[in-house]
C-alpha cells in the first residue's frame, strides 16, 4: 500500500526546494505539499505551524490520513503537533520527521540580538517534538547537540533540561541528495586562455565571508599575481557593501559578477572556472561547492565547519591562510580530472542516497 507523506515547507525556495523535488522524485509515495515562499524566515518559524494546520483543517476528512509528516527546520513542530491534536479527523499515528538543513545554535549573527533566543528555542523544541530528525552533516548535528547542552547549563534552576542525548539518539546524518543532471548534460565549455579563473558562488550575505574573499584578492592583485574572477550567487537588498567595492577594484579581472538568470547560464559560468573558493563562516553542507566541482572547478575550502567531513585534506586551507593557499594554486594552476570530480561528488547524488531516504522516511520512530 502506497504511503502518504505530507510535506510542510515554510521556506520553499533555493536548496530547500531542490531537496524536496529530489525526495519526491526518488522516494515513491503519495505526496501532499503545503508551502510558503522563501522569505521572512523569522516570521515563518513563528507562525507557519498555525497556517499549516489551517490548510490541513479544510482538507476532506479522508485526505487528512497521512503516514508521515516531513517538516523542515523552519516549522515549529511542537506547536504543529499541539494544534493537530484538535483536528477530529487527523491521524494521530502519523510519524513526524524533521530535516535540519541548518540550525540557529551555530548561526553567526552580525550583532548581538537577544531576540534570536526564541528561534534557538523553536529549533530545540522542534527536535524534541519530532519522532525522528535528520541532519545534513555531522557538523550540523554536533553543533545542535552542543547548543542544547549549553542551554541546560544556563538554566541552572530548571533541572531536567539535559535532553541532548535524547535528541542525538533519534537523529541521523543524511546528506541532501544532489541532482547533477543539469551539469552533466551541458556540452563541455572550452576554457579560454589566460590566467586561472577563480569562482565564488555563494549567497551574498555576511555569513559566507565575502569580505575575507575580496580582501585576499586585493592582496593578490597588489602582488601582481594574475587571475580572473567569476562571482555568482543570489544577492539581497541588505547585501554587504564589499560587493560594490569589489566590482570597482577588480573590474579588470571580472568575467562575470552577479546572479545567473538561468541554470544553463549558471553552469556555463561554473564550467569556465578553475578554482572554486569558500570563505564561509557558517556552512552546514555546501551545495554550491559540489555544483562547482562537478562542473570542473578545483575546490579550496576552509578546514572547518562541515568541510573536513566532506572533503580530503588536500582541498582544505587552515583558518586564516586563504591568501597563501590561493597564491600557491594560482602560481601552479591545478587540474581536476573528470574521474576526480565524480569521486568527490557522486556519493552525494540522489542515486546513491535514495535507499537511505526510503529507510528514514518509512522506518518506525
Amino acid at each position: 500500500m502506497t504511503k502518504r507523506i505530507l510535506i510542510l515547507e515554510p521556506y520553499y525556495g533555493g536548496s530547500h526546494k531542490q531537496f524536496l523535488t529530489g525526495v519526491q522524485h526518488c522516494v515513491e509515495a503519495e505526496y501532499v505539499l503545503f508551502s510558503l515562499p522563501a522569505r521572512k524566515w523569522k516570521m515563518r518559524m513563528q507562525f507557519s505551524a498555525i497556517w499549516f494546520v489551517q490548510q490541513i483543517k479544510v482538507l476532506p476528512e479522508a485526505d487528512q490520513q497521512f503516514d508521515v509528516v516531513l517538516c523542515s527546520t523552519f516549522v515549529d513542530v511542537a506547536v504543529l503537533r499541539a494544534l493537530l491534536c484538535n483536528l477530529p479527523h487527523w491521524n494521530a499515528k502519523a510519524v513526524v520527521k524533521t530535516y535540519f538543513h541548518e540550525n540557529q545554535f551555530a548561526y553567526p549573527s552580525q550583532k548581538k540580538d537577544i531576540s534570536m533566543r526564541q528561534f534557538v528555542s523553536i529549533n530545540y523544541t522542534t527536535a524534541l517534538a519530532s519522532d525522528s530528525c535528520a541532519f545534513n552533516s555531522y557538523y550540523n548535528l554536533d553543533s545542535f547537540v552542543g547548543g542544547v547542552q549549553k542551554i541546560a547549563k544556563f538554566a541552572t534552576d530548571m533541572k531536567g533540561l539535559e535532553s541532548a542525548e535524547e535528541i542525538r539518539g533519534k537523529s541521523i546524518v543524511l546528506s541532501p541528495g544532489m541532482d547533477y543532471s543539469f551539469i552533466d548534460a551541458l556540452p563541455p565549455v572550452p576554457k579560454t586562455s589566460g590566467p586561472p579563473v577563480i569562482v565564488w558562488n555563494h549567497r551574498w550575505e555576511h555569513d559566507k565571508g565575502p569580505e575575507d574573499f575580496f580582501e585576499a584578492l586585493y592582496l593578490l592583485k597588489k602582488k601582481n599575481i594574475a587571475f580572473r574572477l567569476i562571482v555568482l550567487g543570489e544577492s539581497y537588498p541588505n547585501m554587504p557593501v564589499c560587493f560594490e567595492e569589489a566590482r570597482k577594484q577588480l573590474k579588470n579581472e571580472i568575467l562575470h559578477f552577479g546572479y545567473a538568470e538561468s541554470r544553463k547560464e549558471y553552469v556555463e559560468w561554473l564550467s569556465l572556472g578553475d578554482i572554486v573558493v569558500s570563505t564561509a563562516k557558517h556552512e552546514f553542507f555546501g551545495i554550491s561547492v559540489l555544483e562547482a566541482i562537478r562542473a570542473g572547478c578545483y575546490p579550496l575550502l576552509p578546514d572547518s565547519l562541515s568541510y573536513p567531513e566532506l572533503y580530503p585534506k588536500e582541498y582544505l586551507y587552515p583558518v586564516g591562510k586563504l591568501l597563501r593557499s590561493l597564491e600557491l594554486l594560482l602560481r601552479s594552476p591545478p587540474c581536476i580530472t573528470s574521474e576526480k570530480r565524480k569521486e568527490l561528488t557522486e556519493r552525494f547524488s540522489w542515486q546513491q542516497l535514495q535507499n537511505e531516504y526510503k529507510h528514514w522516511l518509512f522506518s518506525v520512530a
